[in-house]
């Protein structure tokens, strides 16, 4: 029998959202936030085996990479929208 994991799935799940939206690599992701980058890989995988919709054999090898660029590039701008939102809200305030 394996031992308890020391991570818990709200964190596993968080960890594994931060490397799928980010752009930068698995190692780097692992690394800011205190995970062996192989640990995290295999949350990455077997979270989008697990939630992977199937994409049936409509699409083409070039169009599921194009549709994964742009959702990797919606996810980076959602993250930036929100950023720019709470900054804007921060300087709105009156600071006197």
């Amino acid at each position: 029998m394996a031992p308890p994991s020391k991570y818990s799935p709200e964190f596993r799940e968080e960890a594994v959202q931060i490397a799928l939206s980010s752009s930068k690599t698995v190692t780097e992701v692992g690394r800011e936030i205190g995970v062996n980058s192989e640990t995290l890989r295999g949350w990455v995988k077997k979270h989008q085996k697990g939630s992977e919709p199937s994409l049936g054999a409509d699409l083409t090898i070039h169009e599921r990479a194009r549709l994964k660029e742009l959702e990797r590039q919606n996810r980076e701008l959602q993250m930036e929208n929100t950023f720019l939102k709470k900054a804007a809200a921060y300087f709105a305030k009156d600071h006197r």
